[in-house]
């Protein structure tokens, strides 16, 4: 994602969450980009989107049709693969098209922002935000309201 307001506001909160991060346990928030232009399919691109992801790591996809989990939800679940020991947890956003079911590892967790399509600029800004307000709840600031 290039400058612009979806870019501004994907960095200001990766910000944000990085000050949280040490303080609630977690070693690092980072945002990683995968051109998938030269792909010839959705199970190639779900391969190289995967091919990043490191070993004993917890595998979040970001699709329409998976659980809308609330604000808490998020911050207990990383709470909760932080307390195992999972090295990282990844949101992904798949191609135009998704990802291909038939190579998602076993373990992978489907979550959506809302039923409706979303710009991947625009997902990339809500998991950016979610990633601080679940850090944000675990570190207790007054930042989320029920």
């Amino acid at each position: 994602m290039r400058s612009g307001a979806e870019r501004d506001l994907v960095d200001d909160y990766i910000r944000r969450a990085q000050g949280l991060a040490r303080g609630t346990g977690f070693t690092s928030v980072a945002e990683e980009s995968v051109d998938l232009r030269s792909e010839k399919s959705r199970k190639d691109e779900t391969r190289k989107i995967l091919a990043g992801v490191v070993d004993h790591s917890k595998i979040v996809i970001l699709d329409e049709r998976g659980k809308q989990p609330t604000s808490r939800e998020i911050a207990k679940q990383f709470q909760q693969w932080r307390d195992e020991g999972f090295g990282a947890a990844y949101l992904l956003i798949g191609g135009a098209d998704g990802f291909e079911p038939s190579e998602l590892p076993k373990g992978a967790v489907k979550w959506a922002f809302g039923a409706q399509t979303w710009p991947h600029k625009m997902m990339r800004v809500m998991a950016a935000e979610q990633i601080y307000r679940a850090l944000s709840i675990l570190a207790g600031t007054p930042y989320h309201r029920d």
